[in-house]
C-alpha cells in the first residue's frame, strides 16, 4: 500500500468513529427531551380511537402514543421543549373529547 492509500484509509476510519459517537450522543439527547403523560379521554368507539391516533400523533412535539380504547386512556410521549400537557389536552378538546391527566390512585378506587 502506498502512503496516499494509508492516509485515506486512516481518515475514513477516523470519520466513521466520529459519526458513530455523534449518533450515540444524538440518541442520548433525544431521550432526555421526552416526557410521558397518560390521559383519560372520553372516547367511546373504534372511530374515536382512529380519529385520536390520526390527529394527536401530528401535534407538534409528539413522538409516540398508545391509545387504549377499553381503558379509555391515551399515553403520549412528547418533547417538553416543543409542547406541554396543557397544549395536548387542548388538542383533545379541539377534536371534541374531554381529556384529563390519568391518576392511577383515583382509577384504582373506582374499580
Amino acid at each position: 500500500m502506498n502512503m496516499k492509500t494509508r492516509i485515506v484509509l486512516l481518515l475514513m476510519v477516523c470519520f466513521s468513529a466520529l459519526s458513530l459517537n455523534v449518533d450515540a450522543q444524538n440518541k442520548k439527547d433525544q431521550k432526555k427531551n421526552k416526557e410521558e403523560v397518560v390521559f383519560n379521554v372520553s372516547m367511546t368507539c373504534e372511530n374515536c380511537k382512529k380519529r385520536i391516533e390520526k390527529n394527536i400523533a401530528f401535534e407538534k412535539g409528539v413522538s409516540d402514543m398508545k391509545v387504549d380504547l377499553p381503558k379509555k386512556t391515551v399515553m403520549v410521549v412528547f418533547n417538553p421543549q416543543k409542547t406541554n400537557v396543557g397544549n395536548l389536552q387542548k388538542a383533545f378538546e379541539k377534536l371534541g373529547y374531554t381529556a384529563s391527566v390519568y391518576n392511577a390512585e383515583e382509577s384504582a378506587l373506582k374499580e
